[in-house]
């Protein structure tokens, strides 16, 4: 989250949306990049958050992404590892953080996943991250399946921190 929170500073984005949460999950987590795909899949993934980052997401720079999962105010103090987070949040952003703690409550884990949050930027069909994930050709459904069979079979070992 750190790093998503860098590059929305960087890009000069208002607030760390979906976009940067998919982003950093793809540059940090090994399972997340498995569950994306092979490496054709993964560069061109990437290539379309690149170009979001130099310009494709300016149409989004002024907006609030809101795919009205939840309401919430401007920023959402979080828990990471190095303390409280008063970064600001995209109501999308926050509902997919949320959703991932949730998750890993409801599996009895200590820390959220990166593919736990994966799957909670997916659940959200409105969301910047699975915009950017169908424009560079990846089908979410497949996706989604991908993700809960990784975690049925418990072989997910990263961690993002609630």
């Amino acid at each position: 989250m750190v790093g998503a929170r860098r590059r929305a500073l960087r890009d000069g984005d208002r607030q760390v949306d979906t976009a940067h949460l998919l982003h950093s999950l793809l540059e940090c987590d090994p399972e997340v990049r498995a569950a994306v795909g092979g490496p054709p899949r993964l560069a061109r993934l990437l290539g379309y958050l690149v170009q979001r980052s130099i310009g494709y997401g300016l149409r989004w720079q002024a907006s609030v992404e809101d795919s009205g999962a939840i309401a919430v105010g401007p920023a959402l103090a979080i828990r990471t590892g190095g303390g409280p987070d008063t970064g600001r949040w995209s109501p999308a952003a926050a509902a997919a953080l949320s959703d991932a703690c949730g998750r890993t409550r409801r599996r009895g884990g200590p820390r959220a996943t990166g593919t736990d949050l994966l799957a909670a930027l997916l659940a959200d069909p409105q969301s910047r991250a699975v915009e950017v994930l169908g424009r560079a050709g990846v089908r979410v459904p497949d996706l989604c399946a991908r993700v809960e069979a990784m975690a049925r079979e418990g072989t997910d070992d990263g961690e993002a921190a609630c």
